[in-house]
């Protein structure tokens, strides 16, 4: 059986500090309702360059100045990554610097979603066919090298971008934890044909990597 998500690991230089924020920011019923948990974590070396995956808040259920101007109540900052004033969305930065975004209301793709809408992913469609067979996730977006999953459940997306891809600066901060459904050996051996890598062994489960490199970590 497919592997279920169980958290977001989110390393972080203060823990307590982002836990608080993004709870602040969230609000515990929304953070509750996710259908996996987010996981902070100490940062094993300090932050460099962009996250492959970031936030996407939408306005569906609150509007989108109301969601800015509470962030940056909470800490926030704005944040310029080339974004330009038609696209409608608005990238801040949490107090630790990683970014996110608050997107504007009736954007198409995360109608239906809740106040977390998606986890942003840099990556190829072969990551997104990868993750879709590694849940048992369904695309639900498929277009132009772009892909998403959801659960059959609903709730928050999982999309990648497609090429090109970004330059790795150092550690991505944002990594997905699975807990095997089964026998972990079996699941490993799974994922391995899909298409990871295995990477380490230790006491807090098995690192691998999906096709793009990404590390993920099964328990």
């Amino acid at each position: 059986m497919p592997s279920r998500l169980s958290a977001l690991r989110f390393e972080a230089d203060d823990p307590r500090l982002l836990d608080r924020f993004w709870t602040d920011l969230l609000g515990t019923e929304n953070r509750a309702g996710l259908g996996f948990a987010i996981r902070f974590v100490p940062a094993p070396e300090p932050r460099a360059g962009r996250n492959q995956m970031h936030f996407d808040l939408t306005s569906n259920l609150r509007d989108q100045q109301e969601t800015v101007s509470r962030a940056l109540q909470l800490g926030a900052r704005h944040l310029d990554v080339g974004q330009r004033p038609e696209e409608g969305h608005v990238v801040l930065a949490d107090p630790e610097g990683n970014e996110f975004c608050v997107v504007e209301k009736g954007n198409r793709f995360l109608a239906g979603c809740g106040y977390l809408g998606a986890l942003s992913s840099d990556g190829t469609r072969a990551t997104g066919c990868f993750w879709s067979a590694a849940l048992g996730w369904p695309l639900v977006w498929d277009r132009d090298e772009e892909t998403a999953i959801q659960s059959p459940a609903g709730g928050s997306k999982i999309s990648w971008g497609g090429p090109p891809l970004a330059a790795r600066e150092g550690r991505t901060r944002l990594h997905l934890e699975l807990t095997a459904t089964g026998d972990r050996h079996a699941e490993v051996d799974r994922l391995l044909t899909l298409g990871a890598t295995f990477l380490d062994l230790d006491d807090d489960g098995v690192l691998l990597a999906d096709p793009d490199g990404n590390e993920f970590r099964l328990h």
